[in-house]
């Protein structure tokens, strides 16, 4: 139906287009160089689909635009009575009532035509020597305008420049698409950024966006969510608004997703009306609508009855630039009689798909108090448009070059280059047709019915942006709305997103060693380092205190100090014994194997001093290589001694084989060197494998770090099973001789000494399990001292007693003695 309605208004164009215009006083004017215009002076009721081709009913009038449409005549005339942008060239103007995008291409046909012909192009330079009826086009109204009248511009280069922020979809900036393509206003991702700065600067974060379903709605839409991407905000709902709309069930699905705050309203300012109108009928309270720069400034909304109950209205909008004498040219303009009386309409021109003025019962006053947005972007436009003719006509002060043929693209190529200052603000276009001038106020819809301004965004470096929030008058009472679908988490919680939203949350709370810190991820706990801890619920991580022994402990000099005792108590029994090297007690101790173990108990105690101290590879080594390789010796003498006590008292009659056997090839040393030996190579492959090596503690103790030597059991539990071993034996030999002579029963001493041994590291063992502070190395080294004086102070000690104070035991005759009447009693 479209097409062909089209087709029906180009025959009228091409049979009656030299009669066809509207309201020569308004609508044309003539000039040297034509301005066209285009403007939605009236809108299309209701659209229906029709089985037949028929003219459009445009009889629905916008005030707002005849008042745009208005200040580009009085822009034009205003150039012409000046003499010095301009001189001696007059300017002249044709404007179309544009009220669909689709449905009235004879007036674009118009502008475009040549001596009332449309052409199309024959060789690219015999082209130019057919100048279109306009240099330049301001206008048309909507983004879905431009998209479907545009190329029909772009294949000639013909300037258009946009007035409207419903054309503000940033696409337009494509040049490759849009060639000639400029405008005085923002494009919708400027309008975008102002809106989310609003919407960052007072903590909203569950918001909807409505726009209208068109292009520049849906252009809005998809700036809209490119640009919270990376931001807190989340977009709850989204609905595409038409003349269709069912806005009772959209405000139900808004309630339903508790959007209790915010909507954001991306449509024109019909649609708007119908929006605001509607939430005033559904009782739709306790809202906060942030108005689009097409609607915020609409004079009649914020005094309608029960606007107040809606909630707050923010919006966005041109600063409002008062132009002087427009007011004046209004005046003049309805005090003519071809507007203020029943218009006499031709009716052949009437029939021009139902355009034209039909503006007898508006008043001056009414026209001058209706929505001044974009007042300044129009007058800009047609003043810049005047400035690139200067150019290109190479005017100077008192005349321009008529000669030249002017060719729209040769306006075009000015506009690009221009910059001037008009109405104390600097004019010019960036590369992509966008202005470089210009700013956004911040409105809000006081209970007066006015759109007071309470703040201002600028582009131009730096940004700057301010909201006086003090101003505002809340539905809240006071207090700035809220707009959260899951409340902020307390300080030390994270958020666990819930469902696909990131504004949609439960919060946990961080466990010990972790911390949150909302500025770099509210959604994660991050871990301490090894050298740092934090309690549960923390913002940040404290630094763990460092623990070790030093060599300055008390515990420590007192444990050192044993170790450097049993060393002096070592060389003097060394002594003591070497004195009485030949008497019975030295003998029957073991001879010189007594200067062998009290030598390897000395060697064995250098482990002790290097529990202490900062621990190092060197010192977690030999802290415990010297114990385990000489307490081996030590374990394999007693052995060997407990072995020979039961084998010459109880076994020598039995089994004299092996006793000669043992005696011939020194059992008692070869079995002390293969222990030896074994235990050196176990140590060396263990080491050699995984040595000791430093290691800090930090799972025990969540705030402290303790310094200690980690040991590998896979690689030293063959040494340590070899020690239990050796005890273990020498256990069983030294109980077999428990029934040895009283003052002889060398069995009974080392059989003692093995008990306060294993009692010793059963009770270190237990301590290890249940404390494992700094002082776990203490109770260690006091456990290994502990283990050398078991044998030096209770097998070693009681022979220097009787050596030095029973010198009458310490005799032949009373060793005899005691073998003979143990003898006596065994017979009997």
């Amino acid at each position: 139906m479209m097409h062909a309605l089209t087709f029906v208004c180009v025959l009228e164009l091409l049979h009656a287009l030299p009669q066809c215009t509207i309201h020569a006083s308004e609508f044309n004017l003539e000039g040297d160089y034509l301005m066209g215009g285009i403007f939605d002076v009236h809108h299309v009721l209701d659209p229906a689909y029709n089985d037949r081709p028929e003219a459009i009913d445009c009889t629905s009038f916008d005030p707002t635009s005849y008042r745009r449409f208005q200040l580009m005549r009085f822009s034009i005339e205003e150039i012409n009575n000046s003499t010095n942008l301009l001189p001696n060239v007059s300017l002249g103007y044709e404007i179309f009532d544009h009220c669909s995008n689709t449905l009235n291409f004879p007036g674009l046909f118009k502008l475009l035509s040549v001596n009332g012909l449309i052409q199309p192009w024959s060789e690219p330079i015999k082209n130019l020597s057919k100048v279109p009826n306009v240099i330049a086009v301001v206008g048309p109204y909507t983004s879905t305008d431009i998209t479907t009248v545009a190329p029909l511009f772009m294949v000639d280069l013909i300037p258009m420049v946009s007035v409207y922020g419903v054309s503000g979809s940033s696409f337009f900036s494509e040049k490759a698409k849009f060639p000639s393509f400029l405008r005085t206003v923002f494009s919708n991702t400027a309008i975008i950024d102002v809106i989310v700065n609003i919407i960052q600067h007072f903590n909203w974060r569950w918001v909807a966006f409505l726009n209208t379903d068109n292009d520049f709605g849906i252009n809005g839409l998809d700036i809209f969510i490119k640009r919270i991407k990376d931001t807190e905000i989340c977009l709850a709902y989204t609905k595409s608004i038409n003349y269709q709309t069912n806005y009772s069930q959209m405000f139900k699905q808004i309630e339903a997703q508790r959007i209790n705050v915010i909507i954001v309203v991306f449509v024109p300012r019909k649609t708007a009306e119908d929006l605001v109108m509607s939430a005033i009928k559904l009782n739709i309270t306790n809202k906060v609508w942030i108005a689009g720069d097409t609607w915020s400034l609409n004079k009649w909304l914020p005094k309608e009855e029960g606007i107040q109950h809606i909630g707050t209205v923010l919006g966005i909008s041109q600063p409002v630039v008062s132009i002087p004498g427009f007011s004046d040219f209004i005046y003049s303009t309805k005090s003519k009689t071809h507007c203020d009386s029943e218009p006499i309409i031709n009716t052949e021109e009437s029939t021009f798909c139902n355009q034209f003025c039909n503006c007898s019962g508006l008043s001056a006053e009414t026209v001058i108090s209706v929505d001044p947005s974009y007042s300044f972007s129009v007058y800009s436009a047609v003043y810049a448009i005047a400035h690139a003719l200067h150019k290109a006509l190479q005017c100077g002060s008192d005349s321009c070059n008529r000669n030249t043929t002017l060719y729209p693209h040769m306006v075009l190529a000015e506009l690009k280059k221009l910059k001037f200052t008009l109405l104390n603000q600097s004019i010019e276009f960036d590369e992509y047709g966008d202005p470089k001038f210009g700013s956004y106020s911040i409105v809000f819809w006081n209970n007066s019915g006015d759109a007071e301004e309470i703040g201002f965004h600028k582009f131009q470096t730096p940004v700057n942006f301010f909201i006086n929030s003090s101003r505002i008058q809340w539905y809240t009472k006071g207090e700035v709305p809220s707009a959260l679908c899951s409340p902020e988490c307390a300080a030390g919680y994270a958020k666990m997103q819930n469902g696909i939203h990131k504004c949609c949350f439960n919060c946990e709370i961080c466990l010990n060693g972790t911390y949150i810190n909302m500025t770099e991820d509210p959604y994660k706990c991050i871990n301490c380092t090894y050298t740092e801890w934090s309690e549960p619920g923390s913002t940040s991580c404290n630094l763990r205190s460092v623990e070790y022994i030093p060599f300055t402990d008390i515990g420590a000099v007192l444990i050192m100090f044993g170790a450097v005792a049993l060393v002096g108590l070592s060389l003097a029994m060394s002594v003591l014994f070497a004195i009485n090297y030949n008497t019975p007690v030295v003998r029957s101790a073991g001879g010189p194997m007594c200067f062998l173990i009290l030598g390897c108990l000395s060697l064995c105690s250098l482990s002790v001093f290097f529990y202490f101290g900062t621990p190092t590879t060197s010192s977690c080594i030999l802290r415990f290589l010297p114990f385990l390789l000489f307490y081996t010796v030590c374990l394999a003498s007693f052995v060997v001694r407990s072995f020979q006590i039961v084998c010459i008292f109880k076994m020598a009659a039995k089994f004299p084989k092996l006793y000669s056997w043992w005696m011939k090839y020194h059992g008692q040393w070869l079995i002390i060197t293969v222990a030896f030996v074994t235990q050196a190579f176990l140590l060396l492959f263990g080491y050699f494998y995984s040595p000791p090596r430093p290691y800090n503690e930090t799972v025990v103790y969540p705030d402290k770090i303790i310094l200690s030597c980690e040991i590998d059991l896979d690689a030293t539990s063959i040494s340590v099973i070899l020690l239990v071993f050796l005890c273990f034996l020498c256990f069983i030999f030294s109980y077999m001789g428990k029934d040895l002579p009283k003052n002889y029963n060398e069995a009974k001493a080392i059989t003692f000494c093995l008990l306060l041994l294993i009692l010793t590291w059963i009770i270190f063992a237990t301590e290890y399990m249940l404390y494992h502070g700094k002082y776990i190395q203490t109770l260690n080294a006091l456990a290994v001292l502990s283990s050398l004086y078991c044998f030096l102070l209770w097998y070693f000690l009681p022979k220097c007693y009787i050596i030095i104070f029973q010198p009458h035991k310490n005799t032949q005759q009373h060793f005899q003695g005691l073998i003979q009447n143990y003898t006596k009693t065994m017979s009997q």
